[in-house]
């Protein structure tokens, strides 16, 4: 379905997404959960209405900047604002405006044209990124930054991990096309577990899905799990596992032999770790909340691997979470690094000799990466090795800005 249709017909899609856009930007909500919250007010909708939604809405925080600025669209998100922001964004969408809507009346089309065109030329515009995020990835990446942030302000692939404990990557797509009616996908060369989708579905609610068949999880996400280095009978430490996306892919790497302690400062995400495990038939995940760091401490020299995923600055995933630029600070990112070298310094006791040890971030910025790293090895002199690394990268890779490195703890 067009756009024109649903402003046409269905002008209650059209308030749903000013819905999110005022949690975003004026309550501060993380944009998955106001598109979540809108959709469990509306369980009638189908997948185009769902879709819809979630897409648009998804299309104008990306763009967020550039779109006010060609719109001239200043204050408040009255009702009226939000609807010259809309107009603007089909105008950006190459649509035509209805006569119908009396909103649109006040936009000036030639204007906001010529606006986009000429800010086309100016990247923090175009790319829609704050001041300071422009000059900070100008600053690190250099000449790389302009194909960083255009890549980084495009729409994700929707990536599957195939759970190998239960089926293979091709398995996975004629399960797909025979019984979800998914027809067209793609295997990833250098993925081994990912398949890709032409167009993005509601996955979650298949059958597939919940046999355990797979996740939803970026290509080059998986590959910070296959770059442990892990074998089955291992006996390895996740620590910060979150809601368990590697956690869950180690496992399978592993084929639920060995052990697996899955570490997290939350709780809650590790409550959901378990329902994922057992939907995957993961039987090899024990999990523990770290609450003080005596659960640190007890866990030393005691890993053959350990995966540290760090907190970052989540600016590798600006596909998947646009309003992340809005909400992210200078001074947020340099705490960040603070934290990433204290999960460095004590976390990396948990290896023991012979061990190696993956530390990972979703961050495009080298100051988070391999600074970090050749930090760590600076202060810890000749206990560790250095093995190797790898970095993916929008823009090359099409997939989320990864950064990763495999360390060998020799004394």
């Amino acid at each position: 379905m067009t756009k024109n249709f649903y402003l046409k017909h269905h002008t209650f899609h059209i308030k749903a997404i000013f819905v999110v856009l005022k949690d975003v930007f004026e309550k501060g909500e993380y944009a998955d959960k106001a598109i979540e919250k809108v959709m469990r007010a509306n369980k009638k909708w189908n997948v185009r209405e769902r879709s819809f939604v979630a897409e648009v809405s998804y299309d104008i925080i990306r763009n967020w900047r550039l779109l006010n600025q060609a719109g001239v669209i200043e204050g408040k998100l009255t009702e009226k604002n939000l609807w010259e922001l809309f107009g603007t964004y089909l105008i950006f969408d190459g649509y035509e405006l209805p006569e119908s809507n009396n909103y649109f009346k006040s936009l000036n089309e030639k204007k906001i044209i010529t606006q986009l065109e000429k800010f086309q030329k100016i990247r923090k515009i175009r790319e829609s990124v704050p001041d300071w995020l422009d000059e900070m990835g100008e600053k690190e990446l250099g000449k790389n930054w302009d194909a960083t942030i255009r890549a980084l302000n495009q729409r994700p692939a929707m990536i599957l991990r195939a759970n190998t404990l239960r089926t293979t990557p091709k398995e996975l797509q004629t399960i797909l096309e025979t019984e979800e009616n998914i027809t067209e996908s793609s295997l990833i060369i250098w993925s081994p577990d990912a398949v890709e989708l032409k167009y993005p579905r509601n996955v979650f609610r298949t059958q597939a899905f919940q046999q355990g068949l797979f996740e939803v999880q970026d290509a080059a996400s998986q590959m910070v799990s296959e770059f442990l280095d892990v074998k089955p009978g291992m006996r390895v430490i996740d620590a910060c596992a979150g809601a368990g996306g590697k956690t869950l892919h180690l496992a399978a790497i592993m084929k639920n032999k060995g052990r697996i302690i899955a570490l997290d400062v939350k709780e809650k995400k590790l409550l959901e770790l378990k329902k994922r495990a057992s939907r995957a038939e993961v039987k090899i995940i024990e999990t523990r909340a770290i609450d003080s760091s005596k659960v640190v401490k007890r866990l030393k020299d005691s890993a053959d691997r350990l995966l540290l995923d760090v907190p970052c600055s989540g600016l590798g995933v600006l596909r998947r979470n646009p309003d992340g630029k809005w909400k992210l600070s200078p001074e947020e990112i340099e705490r960040v690094k603070k934290i990433q070298r204290e999960i460095l310094t004590s976390f990396s006791e948990m290896t023991k000799v012979g061990g190696k040890m993956v530390y990972a971030t979703c961050s495009i910025l080298p100051s988070e990466g391999e600074e970090q790293v050749k930090w760590f090895l600076d202060q810890t002199k000749d206990k560790w090795n250095f093995v190797g690394e790898k970095r993916y990268l929008p823009d090359v890779h099409h997939v989320d800005g990864f950064y990763m490195a495999l360390l060998e703890k020799i004394k």
